[in-house]
């Protein structure tokens, strides 16, 4: 099993910023890729950005690239999710997210991030 906790979400005003953070637990030597994804209410869930194991390939969805910047620390066991120039329309609950060698998906519990106008 691998535990994912989120942090760093909160309240900020259009064009602020926030930086969240994604520690795992666990069997911690089964983590592969990581990612961020959100959830805005009444809409389903979407992929924000993602990142291999050793950080070298990165992908973002559109409406953050350029905004938004995934990062990882393996010997902190920690993914970073750094967003800048932060809009109204990003407001959801952000969950982290990995993938496993054993071919499975974990994901946190969410942390809500609200960006008001």
């Amino acid at each position: 099993q691998v535990h994912l906790v989120e942090s760093g979400g909160g309240l900020v005003q259009a064009g602020g910023s926030l930086r969240l953070s994604c520690t795992a637990s666990g069997s911690i030597f089964r983590i592969n890729a990581m990612g961020w994804y959100r959830q805005a209410p009444g809409k389903q869930r979407d992929m924000v950005a993602t990142i291999t194991r050793g950080g070298g390939r990165t992908n973002y969805a559109d409406s953050v690239k350029g905004r938004f910047t995934i990062s990882r620390d393996n010997a902190k066991n920690t993914v970073y999710l750094q967003m800048d120039s932060l809009k109204p329309e990003d407001t959801a609950v952000y969950y982290c997210s990995c993938t496993s060698y054993g071919g499975y998906d974990y994901w946190g519990q969410g942390t809500q991030v609200t960006v008001s106008s």
